[in-house]
Formats: C-alpha cells, sequence, structure tokens
C-alpha cells in the first residue's frame, strides 16, 4: 500500500528529506501542563532498525504513538512518510505503518478469530462484520502467520491465547499491510524465554532483510534486542539520554544514566546483556 499520487506531490513542497520516514524536530508532547517527551530531534530512514529503551515513565509509548500517526504532537515540526503532521489526514498516514501495541491488544473482542484478525487489518477494520476476504489476502495472511511461527494458531480465538501468543498474532496483523514503517511496543512482554528467543530470531531476519519495512521496537530489556537493528534512542524522564549508532548508544555509562544506577553492558556475538554492578565489596559471615 503507497500513499497517493496528490499525498506524494505534498512531499516535494514540504521541507522534508524524502528518505525519511520519521522526520521530528523539537518535537514534544504535554498534556495538563506536564511535558512527557522532548523536545526531540529524532530522524528514522528508509533502511535504518531503531530500538527505543529506556525506564518505565520515559516517554517511550508516547514518542512511538507519535511516530505512528496516533498522537498530534504538541509542539516542533513533524513529518511522517513524507507529510507534514498537521496539514495531511492521518488515517493516510495509519494506512502505512505497521503497529502493534498493548493498547491495541485490549480493543480486540475475545472471540475474534486468528484468522480474521490478521485479514481484516487489510481492511483497516477491527474485527470481522460482514466482510467477505479475497484469497490472495487469505494467503498473504497464512504466510505471515508462519513467518512468525503463529500458523497453529489460525483457528484459535483471541481470548484463548496466551500473552506471548497474541505478541505473535499483533506483529502479523501489522505486517499485513505491507507497512513501510513497522513500530512494535514492547513485542516480547509476556513471554517465556523460549518464546522470546524465538521471536528474537524472527525479528533479526527481519531486520536483516533488505526488502523489509524500517522498524522501530520499543523494550525495557537489551536482551530483548534482536541482530540487526542498527540504531538506538536511548530516553529518560521524557529526554533523549542518547541516539544514534546503536553500539554508541548502548554504553555502560549511558545506560547508567538512564537507569540511574550502576550498570554493565555485555555484549555477546551480537545481542547485548546487561546487569547491575555489585555495590561495596562482598559481605562476611
Amino acid at each position: 500500500m503507497r500513499l497517493s499520487a496528490t499525498m506524494g506531490c505534498v512531499m516535494h513542497s514540504e521541507e522534508t528529506n524524502p528518505d525519511l520516514l520519521v522526520d521530528f524536530r523539537a518535537v514534544s508532547f504535554i498534556r495538563e501542563g506536564r511535558r512527557l517527551v522532548g523536545p526531540v530531534d529524532w530522524q528514522v530512514e528508509l533502511d535504518e532498525r531503531w530500538v527505543i529503551i529506556g525506564p518505565n515513565g520515559a516517554g517511550k509509548t508516547t514518542l512511538v504513538r507519535m511516530a505512528a500517526a496516533e498522537a498530534y504532537p504538541s509542539e516542533g515540526v513533524a513529518h511522517l512518510i513524507g507529510e507534514r503532521i498537521g496539514r495531511t489526514d492521518m488515517r493516510d498516514l495509519r494506512a502505512v505503518i505497521g503497529l502493534s501495541s498493548s493498547s491495541l491488544a485490549n480493543r480486540i473482542p475475545e472471540n475474534e478469530k486468528v484468522g480474521d484478525l490478521v485479514i481484516s487489518a487489510g481492511y483497516a477494520v477491527l474485527g470481522r462484520w460482514l466482510e467477505e476476504y479475497d484469497e490472495v489476502d487469505r494467503d498473504q495472511a497464512l504466510e505471515i502467520l508462519e513467518q512468525v511461527g503463529a500458523m497453529h494458531l489460525l483457528d484459535r480465538t483471541w481470548g484463548t491465547l496466551s500473552e506471548g501468543e497474541k505478541k505473535r498474532v499483533l506483529i502479523a496483523r501489522a505486517m499485513m499491510t505491507n507497512p513501510e514503517l513497522l513500530i512494535l511496543d514492547e513485542p516480547g512482554a509476556g513471554m517465556d524465554l523460549g518464546g522470546r528467543e524465538d521471536l528474537v530470531a524472527y525479528l533479526g531476519d527481519l531486520a536483516l532483510d533488505a526488502d523489509a519495512p524500517a522498524l522501530i521496537m520499543i523494550t525495557h530489556h537489551v536482551e530483548e534486542i534482536p541482530y540487526g537493528f542498527t540504531h538506538a534512542l536511548l530516553l529518560d524522564e521524557g529526554e533523549v539520554v542518547a541516539q544514534g549508532l546503536i553500539d554508541d548508544v548502548l554504553t555502560s555509562e549511558n545506560l547508567s544514566k538512564a537507569f540511574h544506577q550502576p550498570i554493565q553492558l555485555d555484549k555477546v556475538g551480537e545481542r547485548y546483556f546487561a546487569r547491575r554492578v555489585r555495590r561495596g565489596g562482598t559481605h562476611r559471615k
């Protein structure tokens, strides 16, 4: 799915680089007089894979809601997929941005079948009513469910799924529209160790796929960052602690600053692992 030719013409009249899917300049989000995020300068290019990490309340979800065209910035200039926010129909933008989040999960009917839930994403609806789906859509849904390891859930209903299973299905739904930008809000939350590792492997393969959309993923845990991710943005209390190439951002010093405690970061192969540094000496009996 692509933006219309008319919208494409608007893109060139706005002062933004067409290779940028996200172009935030001094963007802030303010509610009830409180600044939840910002000001943030942040750009995401076509072939980049970003992870956003930080403690609870850092503003991660608020930031990606703006990147998903789900929320309007309070201040600053924001472009998504070449369009200036506030001067274009947000529904058109959402059609080319795949989003997997807990807020979406909470709106899904308990009796919705997994197959219908994934297919209906292509029709911009949540919950099947009287729609008749094309065979090509069914085939695409089956292929995506197979890719995320959720093919066996095809005929299950949403209310019978575990948290880990729901995460897989939400990712499949987000991929159904062939998005230009895929945003994953804590995709590993609720998964056991085996499920998390399976998901990390899938997302790593996706990150290395040259034909895959640009990726933005939120996580609290560096262990959930898949291989192949290129950039990181570290947030704390709505402000950027560091952003840029992932190895430059993910350091013991930066993580200690963001999480307000001494953190030791190690890298084994292409994966990151973090732990708190023991304070003082060992206890004696």
